[in-house]
Parts: structure tokens; C-alpha cells; sequence
């Protein structure tokens, strides 16, 4: 018998379990299974909290937010989740390591990568794409904040800037950010296209802040972001990205040389949107 108030209906009588409602049902699977892990980079905290306004029994108010529903930004720890593979940077990283270097340039942190910066006012053309990258620490969940991050990914044709025939004076889909209080940076670019023997992908570095990312310091982490196949195949039909229809129907998730070992379970991104309103992207990671 229990006594918890949250529990027990109006005349004091325990409510059967089969109707206590979501927060029980997901206060008990945390209970459960909180030595497993399951629920990787989702923060249990943030779950229970976004929950927490349930009323076990209708209401009169029902549909009316609450103060108790609404999430507040936190750098809480949420528990271990696994830590995101090292990946390459690719031949095009523009970070001193390969060539040039775009780390170093006045304007290269900002939010709106869809544009190049400095001498060239070039800008990238597709479905928009907004991409939110949440860093977490692996052992204990919580949000690196203040970390840089910095991310790149090649263009509706393709092509890489600043090493891309044609674009090696052209510097968009590249930039710096510096996480927010739940260790999150968002970036506004363009879908990216598939080209030949890759699965659709964004590259990233992670550093322990942005002045050791435009100095080119100590990576503390190099990974990949792939993309989902239900959205690229619905991206690819629009115009611009006809190379891509064929490209990607020559490549999976399983035979990717970078995403193939373990099929991306840790790098898939989950998308909201549309073709015609443009996507989210949004991937938790480990570190």
C-alpha cells in the first residue's frame, strides 16, 4: 500500500498501477532499468521533468501548461551515455591539419554558416538545414558548456569549400560555436548532398572552449553527424540535388567506411520538418 499523494484518488484509495499514468510508468522504467543505460544521451532529469505537470487522473485543466511542465535549461549531470566514435576529419577539415586553415579568420564564429565571410559573399544554395549538436560528458551526462565546436560539411553539389575546384576562395558551410548552458551549439546551413562513396554526413571537431578552437588547440574530439535515409531520399528529389539521387543509392549506412562498423547507432541524427519548411537535425553525443 502505498502513501505517495501522487497516487491516490480522491477518496484516499490506492489508483491501480495500470492507471497512474506516464510519470509512473516512467519513474518505475528508470527504476528498473536505470543500471542499463537505455536511454543513452536523453537525459533522464530532463525527461521526468518534462513530464512532471502529468496529473495521474483527468483534470478540468487538462491541456493547460503548467509551471511544473515547462523545461528549464540545466547543466545537470543525466548519467553515463556512450561515448561518440572518433571519426576522421576528412581531406577537407580548413583546420591547419590539411592545408589551409579558416580557424584563424576573423568571422569564422558565427551561427549562420550559409554564407561565406571575408573577401567572398558566395552563399550556399538548398533545403535549409538548422543543426543542433548537444555535448554531453560520457561518464556523468552533464553539458559541456562553453565548449567550441567546430563544424563543416560540403554543399548541394558536393563540393568542399576552400578546396573544391572553383571554391577554393569560397569559405561557407564552416563555422565556430561556443555551447550554451545545456551544452548545445545550432548552426544555419543547407542540406547537404551525398557524393560518390559516402553516406551523407556533417563533420564536427570539439575543443574545451572557442579560443582554443579558432587558435587550433588540442581537439578534444573528431566525429561525423549522418544523416537519416528517409529524409535525404525526400531532400534529394528536390532540384539541385540530382547527382545525389544516384549517389546515394549506391551507398548504405552498413557499408559506409566511416558510419559501417557499428552502422552510426551513436551518430544518426533525428530530424524534424520539411522539404518545404526545411529540417532540424538535432544529435546528442558523448564525449
Amino acid at each position: 500500500m502505498t502513501t505517495d499523494p501522487r497516487w491516490l484518488d480522491e477518496h484516499g484509495d490506492e489508483i491501480d498501477e495500470d492507471h497512474r499514468g506516464l510519470v509512473y510508468d516512467i519513474r518505475t522504467l528508470v527504476d528498473r532499468r536505470r543500471m542499463l543505460g537505455i536511454f543513452g544521451g536523453i537525459g533522464l532529469t530532463s525527461l521526468l521533468a518534462a513530464c512532471a505537470g502529468a496529473d495521474p487522473t483527468p483534470s478540468a485543466t487538462a491541456g493547460t501548461p503548467s509551471a511544473s511542465s515547462t523545461p528549464t535549461a540545466s547543466a545537470a549531470a543525466s548519467g553515463p551515455l556512450d561515448e561518440v566514435p572518433d571519426e576522421t576529419g576528412g581531406p577537407y577539415p580548413a583546420d591547419g591539419s590539411n592545408g589551409v586553415n579558416v580557424l584563424d579568420d576573423s568571422g569564422i564564429v558565427r551561427s549562420d554558416i550559409r554564407s561565406s565571410f571575408g573577401s567572398s559573399t558566395t552563399v550556399a544554395q538548398g533545403v535549409p538545414l538548422t543543426i543542433e549538436l548537444t555535448v554531453r560528458n560520457a561518464a556523468s551526462g552533464a553539458a559541456l558548456v562553453g565548449a567550441g565546436v567546430y563544424l563543416w560539411h560540403c554543399d548541394r553539389e558536393g563540393n568542399y569549400s576552400l578546396y573544391s575546384d572553383g571554391l577554393e576562395n569560397v569559405n561557407y558551410l564552416r563555422g565556430v560555436q561556443e555551447t550554451d548552458t545545456m551544452g548545445t551549439v545550432r548552426f544555419s546551413s543547407v542540406y547537404p548532398a551525398c557524393y560518390s562513396g559516402r553516406w551523407p554526413h556533417i563533420h564536427f571537431e570539439v575543443y574545451s572552449d572557442v579560443a582554443n578552437a579558432v587558435a587550433s588547440g588540442p581537439i578534444v574530439k573528431t566525429s561525423q553527424i549522418a544523416l537519416p535515409d528517409e529524409v535525404n531520399r525526400l531532400v534529394y528529389a528536390t532540384a539541385g540535388y540530382e547527382q545525389s539521387v544516384r549517389n546515394v543509392s549506391q551507398v548504405s549506412l552498413a557499408r559506409d567506411n566511416v558510419f559501417g562498423d557499428d552502422g552510426g547507432i551513436h551518430q544518426i541524427a533525428s530530424m524534424s520538418g520539411s522539404v518545404d519548411g526545411g529540417y532540424t537535425a538535432a544529435l546528442t553525443i558523448g564525449v
